[in-house]
């Protein structure tokens, strides 16, 4: 038995879900991937899967072992990459994942760029949905959290991103633009069930960093939304076309601003922001597919605590700012 090709043979398997799932991906025969699965267990004298009709389930025994197949398979690819890695261009395949906003509105057009660089590196990019751990089956996690990050791993920050306010010019030439916060309550709110009729949204506006005095602070309770989605690209597209007011992260709404499709609402006023981080298992060396995929991100995003999509649109929180109206 090859028992480096069954390791990488059952992490896939983990990985993806199913047996099946696992020989598409790997491009091989369904059985092969079972066989090479059962010869490992029997090697071992331990059975790793539960297996049942609906799904598969590691046994205790299995999330032991595979935690240390994962260790040793990394090693051993950390290894061959260290020695190749300095006379070989990157090469090899990254697993990524992302939460879909990010990988919808941000990576999938900076992909061709790091593609036409570096055109050995295939990318295999998985968006189920938030994202806010690492998940050590990824070479690069990407999380979007509002507090710091804690935990066994290494993390780099690639930007900080706003909530703001946003309407499509249209409606707020039709509705007014609002000047304080209370004047929303006669417009129509594009919001996610999930903030609650009874529960507040605070504003603040004239302090932004701990070190800054405190500024004003009003707390609204907004009627019944026109729209209640927890899809925030439903959100996103119903203010584009003008259906109300939504409150958006910056880098979702970073073309719309810079085309004024959408325009910003109460830009003396602050929500809450949120920092992207770029984060990886910790590792002893970092694969050079990885470090470049890695030094991409931070080249896009700017790698700093601030909003650049913000900045780029003129939108940046600050008392007095410019509002991003239509031409």
């Amino acid at each position: 038995m090859d028992q480096l090709r069954a390791l990488k043979v059952f992490i896939r398997v983990i990985d993806e879900g199913s047996f099946a799932a696992a020989a598409r991906a790997l491009d091989q025969a369904p059985a092969v991937v079972t066989r090479l699965v059962a010869e490992l267990e029997e090697h071992l004298g331990a059975r790793l899967i539960h297996r049942t009709t609906r799904r598969l389930a590691l046994t205790e025994v299995g999330e032991a072992y595979l935690e240390r197949a994962r260790r040793i398979v990394g090693e051993l690819e950390e290894a061959a990459e260290l020695a190749t890695s300095s006379t070989t261009e990157p090469r090899g395949h990254l697993r990524v994942l992302a939460p879909p906003s990010v990988a919808v509105h941000q990576l999938a057009k900076h992909l061709p760029r790091f593609h036409k660089t570096y055109p050995l590196v295939t990318l295999e990019l998985h968006s189920p949905g938030p994202v806010n751990a690492v998940d050590e089956g990824y070479d690069i996690t990407i999380i979007t959290a509002r507090a710091p990050l804690d935990g066994d791993f290494v993390a780099r920050r690639l930007a900080r991103s706003e909530v703001i306010l946003c309407a499509a010019p249209e409606y707020l030439s039709a509705r007014g633009r609002p000047e304080h916060p209370r004047d929303l309550a006669a417009h129509d709110a594009l919001l996610p069930p999930i903030l609650g009729l009874q529960r507040g949204i605070e504003f603040h506006r004239g302090s932004f960093g701990d070190d800054e005095p405190g500024g004003e602070t009003f707390t609204l309770v907004p009627r019944r939304p026109l729209l209640a989605t927890s899809h925030i690209d439903t959100n996103y597209a119903a203010a584009l076309h003008g259906l109300g007011v939504a409150g958006l992260p910056s880098f979702l709404i970073e073309d719309a601003l810079l085309e004024h499709a959408l325009e910003r609402v109460l830009p003396e006023w602050r929500l809450y922001s949120f920092t992207i981080w770029a984060a990886m298992p910790t590792r002893k060396y970092l694969p050079a597919r990885t470090r470049v995929f890695l030094d991409f991100l931070l080249e896009i995003f700017g790698g700093e605590d601030r909003d650049p999509w913000l900045a780029a649109a003129g939108c940046e929180t600050w008392p007095h700012a410019p509002p991003c109206a239509a031409d």
